[in-house]
């Protein structure tokens, strides 16, 4: 075990405990696949006390003011960035990323947890106009109720603290199922909640067997709202159930995510903006770029020069400061980054470069190039999740439309461009929640995050996210 890394327990009803069976599961260094600590598991009885700590918290804290709540949160803000340096090195143990790209990821938390402080204060309801004299007819906004959130190992503050923000500043409570992989990051943010004032019914953190746990309060009448980031499989199954018992959910799924560059891009600027967007995190992000379509015209100059950036990557332990790609989080990622090369060296298409882990310690995985691949391909149909580009051929606009729109993914997609009337044409034309052009533009705070398609629906940024995590209330009232 780590002497820097700490174990995880549960929150639960403002006390932080094991779960009651004390089972635990083991946390792993992805950089040497040796084990740094452990995560405590929660069991029925403990989602129990979840759920009735979540029933308690949200009587009170619906009733606090939005401007008294938006000084809590801000005050959770300043603690993650007096602790940005401690989180980051525990994310990276935990996670793999590089540290430098960990820290930025808790910073970026307090920004967005600043930002919904302060949206908060302004979820206004409306004045209806009468049709009789003597009617007045309002429109209020009213916090939904309890939420469970479910949120992924890739990003383990970034992805939670959004949700937690939503459901925070519009007076909703909270039940967080963090990621197992991850554990300890995710804590950290909870616990700058919780210090900065956030009560401790308000906001609990379970962890354990997922499908338990979504299974068991998903359905339960306590929870009145979902949101899950993760998979289109799990969201679609998570979806019909919430369906089944009328919860509200939000789902921001996977992607496959298109990036077009045309004959009259900026050549080495699309080279240097998708290349350092694939290669983040290990490509393990849901909008990376995957699938890079470029015109037959800059074909060869794009894929001289993305490849050159794809060999320039150096990988390694993320505590290494030269770090630039860390490890893929477990083995089963390995496999199927082996699994994918493979197929796609069997159908004929043609490597660039990598294909193959590094050494035999640790999940490290070669940022590696495809061009030539077939339609066919895993690669071209699956999220890859993983350092793996496929650049493919295209010679006319339509043929590029026709590619970027072919799969049911639409979360994210990029387009380099320097004609105007091409770029909104591309805007009107990509069947995507997100669309980037001539630069890398999401997952701000302020703008809309989300995704159509099998890749989900509803926001997890912009004014767009606080929607789901209230109701609107009609009053209609006639004086005598």
């Amino acid at each position: 075990m780590s002497s820097e890394y700490p174990d995880t327990d549960l929150h639960i009803g403002g006390a932080w405990t094991a779960g009651s069976d004390r089972q635990t599961l083991p946390v792993l260094n992805p950089a040497t696949g040796e084990a740094i600590g452990q995560c405590a598991v929660a069991t029925e009885a403990d989602l129990d006390r979840a759920l009735e700590a979540a029933a308690r918290g949200f009587a009170a804290w619906r009733k606090v003011a939005p401007f008294e709540r938006a000084k809590v949160m801000r005050k959770a803000a300043d603690l993650l960035r007096e602790r940005a340096d401690g989180i980051a090195r525990v994310m990276t143990l935990e996670q793999g990323k590089p540290v430098a790209e960990a820290r930025i990821e808790a910073l970026a938390a307090a920004d967005i947890i600043d930002w919904f402080a302060e949206e908060g204060k302004r979820a206004y309801g409306r004045v209806i106009p009468a049709r009789a004299d003597g009617v007045l007819q309002i429109a209020v906004k009213e916090p939904v109720g309890p939420v469970a959130c479910f949120t992924p190992w890739n990003f383990p503050i970034n992805q939670a603290v959004r949700k937690v923000s939503a459901a925070l500043c519009t007076g909703c409570s909270v039940i967080l199922k963090g990621p197992e992989d991850t554990p300890a990051s995710c804590a950290a943010m909870i616990r700058a909640f919780l210090d900065a004032g956030v009560p401790g019914d308000v906001l609990s953190l379970v962890y354990g067997n997922p499908a338990a746990i979504s299974g068991y309060l998903i359905p339960h009448p306590v929870i009145r709202k979902i949101s899950f980031t993760g998979s289109t499989p799990v969201g679609k199954e998570l979806a019909a159930l919430a369906g089944r018992h009328m919860k509200r959910v939000t789902m921001e799924l996977g992607g496959h995510a298109p990036a077009i560059v045309f004959e009259d891009a900026d050549v080495e600027k699309a080279v240097s903006v998708l290349g350092g967007s694939k290669f983040r995190n290990a490509g393990q992000v849901c909008v990376a770029p995957t699938r890079f379509l470029v015109h037959d015209s800059v074909f060869d100059r794009f894929v001289d020069g993305f490849t050159a950036v794809a060999k320039a990557v150096k990988v390694g332990d993320g505590l290494d400061p030269s770090t630039k790609m860390g490890p893929l989080i477990h083995s089963r990622r390995l496999d199927a980054m082996e699994a994918l090369v493979a197929d796609a060296t069997a159908q004929g298409a043609t490597l660039r470069t990598g294909g193959k882990r590094i050494g035999n310690r640790g999940n490290f995985f070669e940022p590696t190039v495809f061009t030539e691949v077939p339609l066919t391909a895993r690669i071209m149909n699956e999220e890859p999740f993983g350092p793996i580009a496929a650049i493919q051929r295209f010679s006319s606009e339509d043929e590029a439309l026709e590619e970027a729109n072919r799969l049911p993914y639409g979360l994210a997609a990029y387009a380099y461009t320097r004609s105007a009337e091409r770029a909104t044409r591309v805007a009107q034309q990509v069947e995507s929640g997100m669309l980037s052009i001539n630069h890398h533009g999401l997952a701000l705070p302020e703008v809309p995050f989300g995704g159509v398609k099998d890749s989900g629906y509803g926001s997890e940024g912009g004014s767009e996210a606080l929607e789901a995590y209230l109701v609107t209330k009609f009053v209609t009232q006639a004086n005598f």
